[in-house]
């Protein structure tokens, strides 16, 4: 932490410089930084406060031999292991594009209308964590389902680190229970993709040939009012050469619509490009797989027990109903431990 304080201090003298503003883009990668490393240096502080006041609270204690300190002391003891394991999970964020916001996109698998249930299911998920974390949490496109749930979402999650918690949720997500459209009673098993992509900043040097886009607007599909449903204010590009799609109708205007939209596509074909050339950014697309069975990433068992299971790093609850409340730190946890483990050995 002395380490932290050091380069914060010495980012912030550079503020002072009469020529620091004169570098737009500079300037702002240097507050950013000087935000995290704040954010840093506080959490570290508040849990050093918390582990002093635990001690203080328990010797307290044992001196007095006062039985009626120990519900307090345990309390003060919890908080101080919750706030710890918060802050070494955010040691472990430190990939390129951890402190970026997160572009989450689901769709339906195998499955039919259970498959998109099941999308509608994780979008709650997701909405529920963000909410929990104090994160922004953004509907960016949405198409219902035919019968019900969810063909296909977009949303961001904006926050920092959110990208770095959301590097865990990237694959095939697997849902086993009774289906409430069947009227068999039958055990369905159905299937979700979800893709995680950071937001990028705009300095991402990726030039766009206006030529080789494919720009239709459509009505909103999904919540937004009057006047979001009455109008064309929803835009679809498709940049013709990579064949890559972006949608977004959240905001209000056509031309709004346009350039988150046209914000998304950048990130998308800067980060292709990327992948295209360095090895290092599979970390952030991950491998893809068949949205079936036999290629997910975990599984979420309704029935005949009830299990929620990562199969990479083998984290599981038996607390289904906490999970789909939002309550998936532990998962994200465990892989971000596990990917430590799986770099260091390669």
């Amino acid at each position: 932490m002395p380490n932290s304080k050091a380069e914060m201090d010495e980012l912030e003298s550079e503020t002072l410089k009469p020529d620091f503003w004169n570098d737009s883009a500079n300037s702002q990668t240097v507050l950013k930084k000087i935000k995290v490393l704040k954010n840093k240096v506080v959490s570290f502080e508040k849990v050093q406060g918390l582990y002093d006041d635990a001690i203080t609270l328990a010797e307290m204690g044992i001196e007095a031999q006062d039985s009626e300190l120990i519900p307090e002391a345990k309390e003060q003891a919890d908080a101080f292991v919750e706030s710890y394991e918060r802050l070494r999970t955010e040691t472990l964020l430190s990939g390129e594009y951890d402190i970026n916001n997160a572009i989450v996109t689901i769709h339906p698998g195998a499955g039919g209308t259970e498959s998109c249930d099941w999308v509608s299911m994780l979008l709650r998920m997701y909405g529920k964590w963000a909410e929990k974390r104090g994160f922004k949490f953004e509907i960016l496109d949405i198409l219902d389902g035919d019968e019900a749930g969810v063909k296909s979402v977009t949303f961001q999650v904006s926050g920092e680190n959110a990208f770095g918690y959301f590097r865990s949720e990237k694959g095939i997500h697997r849902l086993v229970r009774i289906s409430p459209f069947d009227s068999g009673g039958r055990r369905h098993t159905s299937f979700a993709s979800c893709d995680v992509m950071p937001e990028l900043d705009e300095a991402t040097g990726i030039e766009i040939n206006p030529e080789d886009l494919k720009i239709d607007t459509y009505r909103s599909g999904g919540a937004g009012g009057q006047h979001v449903n009455k109008t064309e204010s929803a835009i679809r590009i498709t940049h013709v050469p990579s064949n890559i799609v972006v949608q977004c109708q959240n905001e209000r205007s056509q031309m709004q619509n346009r350039d988150r939209a046209m914000k998304m596509l950048q990130s998308k074909l800067f980060l292709k490009q990327r992948e295209e050339h360095l090895e290092k950014l599979s970390g952030i697309r991950g491998e893809t797989k068949d949205n079936a069975w036999g290629s997910q990433i975990r599984s979420y068992v309704f029935c005949p027990y009830t299990l929620v299971k990562d199969h990479r790093t083998d984290e599981e609850t038996g607390n289904v109903p906490a999970v789909m409340d939002g309550a998936i730190d532990n998962f994200m946890n465990a892989y971000l431990i596990w990917m430590k483990k799986s770099e260091a050995t390669n």
